[in-house]
């Protein structure tokens, strides 16, 4: 009776023995001895954690480039891009370009007409806009555009870190290298990824100022060269403008003809006409030979 009482206390400890026993090697193979599995494990913990944040969109500022063109009537172009000019001063930007030239107005008389870009802080855009149209008695046309460049500023920024990183690893190579060719390898690599470097920074560069100064184009028409020809009320316009124009243009082409020949060609004539004159009174008076008398017959 005593043996049997036993048997079912013995069971639990012999059913424990035999999981231990069991789960054993499992165990072993987690061992912090097992310097390679725990290094891989630490690896690929590492770039699924890497790869789960990546994932995640940073919340970021977007950046993006503000543009806008403006064209206007002025009474005067060329003191108005001396006014644009100075305001660019004012809110510490500067000119790109600045063009002023005479053209033919709507009547076929010259009018200046005169187009300028400047560039203000991206953050002064509208005020600067609001000035330039103070300024004017008209507003021909208005526009504003933006271009988000976020993507492309990252991506640059991105390679720029990795080309920097292979740049390092390349002098370190090159430091630790034994042969003139080896050496001339690595040289030539280093400096293709030196050129890289470069080209990337000039293009962040160019983001980092088109960001922070917005361009303005403006474009300055004069009062006159937007006036209709009026005739007595009637306003041609197709073929009878066109026809004005053409005779407009005829009679400058027949006044400068006519310029020309009064203040050049006459002239001209009238020197050489002496000029021929007076060689030719002089080659019969001096060099012209005298014509033979013939002696009469005894």
């Amino acid at each position: 009776m005593k043996t049997r009482k036993r048997i079912p206390i013995i069971l639990p400890f012999l059913f424990l023995a035999v999981i231990l026993a069991a789960c054993q090697p499992s165990m072993a193979e987690f061992e912090p001895g097992d310097a390679r599995f725990s290094a891989n494990q630490a690896v690929e913990s590492s770039d699924v954690g890497t790869s789960f944040l990546s994932s995640i969109p940073p919340t970021t500022e977007r950046l993006v480039i503000m543009n806008a063109d403006l064209t206007i009537e002025v009474e005067d172009p060329a003191s108005s891009i001396d006014f644009i000019s100075q305001l660019a001063q004012n809110y510490r930007g500067f000119v790109v370009s600045s063009d002023l030239r005479q053209v033919i107005g709507a009547r076929g008389t010259v009018v200046p007409y005169a187009t300028i870009t400047i560039r203000v802080p991206a953050e002064q855009l509208i005020r600067a806009l609001e000035e330039i149209e103070v300024q004017a008695i008209e507003v021909q046309s208005k526009s504003q555009s933006g271009q988000d460049v976020t993507k492309e500023y990252t991506d640059l920024q991105s390679r720029l870190r990795n080309l920097e990183d292979t740049a390092k690893q390349l002098r370190q190579i090159m430091d630790e290298a034994h042969t003139t060719d080896a050496v001339l390898n690595v040289y030539r690599e280093l400096k293709n990824v030196t050129e890289e470097i470069e080209i990337i920074r000039g293009q962040i560069q160019y983001y980092d100022e088109s960001i922070a100064f917005s361009a303005i184009n403006v474009t300055l028409i004069t009062h006159e060269e937007i006036k209709p020809i009026s005739i007595g009320g009637w306003q041609p316009v197709g073929v009878a403008r066109d026809a004005v124009q053409a005779l407009v243009d005829t009679l400058q082409i027949i006044a400068n003809i006519i310029i020309w020949l009064v203040i050049y060609v006459a002239p001209v004539l009238a020197v050489l006409s002496l000029t021929y004159m007076a060689v030719r009174w002089a080659y019969r008076k001096w060099l012209k030979p005298k014509p033979k008398k013939k002696k009469s017959d005894e």
